[in-house]
């Protein structure tokens, strides 16, 4: 009965953890495709509200391809020199607040195991 007791005790917290890691891991690779396909998606527009509306739209995907809330996700575009102007580097940055497992999912509750970013950068080709 102890055994049980303690195993329990023991194995309730390890599982927690080994959730919220993987959690976390798959915030990773979320924002890691997210910014790689924003910045994509923006150097291929050539005004400004359809590559911002465009690359919050791939960012909107990503996040939920992988089961993430778009809402926790945060897009920064930024660019040298012109956006639109060939040659120029557009950067795009994505944050994710990455909720606890299980403990997320209770209204009101804001329960946040990290913070994941990733940075991704595009040239403005020449030819579209």
């Amino acid at each position: 009965m102890e055994f049980i007791f303690l195993a329990v005790l023991l194995m309730v917290p390890v599982v927690y953890l080994i959730l919220t890691v993987g959690q976390v891991q798959g915030g990773a690779y979320a924002v890691v495709g997210a910014s790689d396909q924003a910045a994509k998606v923006f150097v291929l527009h050539s005004d400004l509200p359809q590559a911002q509306q465009a690359a919050e739209q791939a960012v909107h995907m990503a996040m939920e391809d992988m089961g993430f809330d778009p809402d926790n996700a945060q897009l920064t575009i930024s660019c040298d020199g012109g956006c639109f102007t060939a040659g120029s580097t557009v950067r795009a940055y994505v944050e994710l607040r990455v909720e606890l497992p299980v403990v997320g999912a209770v209204p009101g509750v804001n329960a946040t195991a990290a913070t994941v970013d990733s940075t991704s950068t595009q040239k403005v080709g020449r030819f579209k």
